[in-house]
């Protein structure tokens, strides 16, 4: 599943369309708003990330618009806003369904005419910008019961990407954990230690009610303490939706995928490390859909 996110962003990233994100807290929104700025021609410009909810009401035209010396009390210079300040790359407003109604007003106007005012201006400051917004919440459900603008919504969902719950792509925590164990280690001035198969099933098994965050939290603690701590896991091993064949087929798959990547897919040296012969790999790779050159490079 990670695979065909990859794939979407690199095939939208250089486009100028504004991107709708929606996913549950802790899915990797800001990751992804990040990477479609960096594969894209505006990364040597602002990557800047708002949090819509953590902006008091009062201060958030100023905040995301600016204002001019003197606009208000307390205005004794004058001060450059968000969007100005990602001129020429990408704004990430983050939560945006707990944007103030009036301010949702305004930001309409933004997108669709791409120039802004600052509070207490009367002066059009152009704006070469891609805008991409994340939410949690379903705005089309929102918009319909009026704590949300439609026209702003459908303004926004010109192109959605819907980044689904941890629980639902297990396929991924192998990479995923491969990937933030890199950085942590490198953080830590750590050895990237190999899990064991037990450590995997661990993983596998757990629901991960916190998403990616908490698969990133668990992966430092592991670089850090050397044990996997991933929730109570007396209530992990609930998951009656899936049957035996299936969790071993996941399991199997994750085993292969994590050998995959430790090799940086070179499938004689992963043979070796699994002691399986050349035709039942590519048997399994072509039956979990892995793909080596996928693994050349980490993610």
């Amino acid at each position: 599943m990670i695979q065909n996110l990859r794939d979407t962003i690199s095939a939208i990233a250089d486009t100028h369309a504004d991107i709708l994100l929606f996913g549950e807290t802790g899915t990797g929104k800001e990751l992804v708003a990040r990477s479609l700025h960096e594969q894209s021609t505006r990364k040597d410009a602002n990557f800047v990330a708002v949090n819509c909810g953590a902006v008091p009401e009062n201060l958030i035209e100023s905040e995301l618009y600016g204002h001019e010396k003197g606009a208000f009390t307390g205005a004794e210079t004058t001060r450059v806003g968000k969007f100005e300040h990602a001129q020429g790359g990408t704004l990430f407003l983050d939560e945006i369904e707990s944007m103030p109604m009036q301010a949702q007003i305004r930001l309409l106007r933004v997108l669709q005419e791409r120039s802004i005012e600052r509070v207490g201006s009367n002066t059009l400051i152009p704006l070469d910008i891609r805008v991409i917004a994340a939410t949690k919440t379903d705005l089309n459900q929102a918009s319909l019961e009026g704590d949300f603008r439609q026209d702003l919504y459908y303004r926004l969902n010109i192109v959605t990407l819907d980044l689904p719950p941890l629980r639902e792509r297990k396929d991924d925590i192998a990479a995923l954990f491969h990937h933030f164990q890199l950085v942590a280690a490198s953080r830590y001035g750590k050895t990237a230690n190999a899990l064991s198969p037990q450590e995997l099933s661990q993983l596998i098994s757990h629901d991960w009610p916190g998403n990616v965050r908490e698969l990133r939290n668990c992966t430092e603690r592991f670089v850090l303490l050397g044990k996997i701590q991933a929730g109570d896991h007396a209530h992990d091993s609930k998951d009656t939706a899936q049957t035996l064949t299936e969790q071993v087929g996941l399991f199997e798959k994750s085993v292969i995928e994590q050998a995959l990547i430790e090799t940086n897919g070179s499938i004689k040296a992963t043979m070796e490390k699994l002691n399986i012969p050349r035709k039942t790999l590519y048997d399994k790779m072509q039956k979990y859909q892995l793909i080596k050159e996928s693994y050349k490079s980490n993610p």
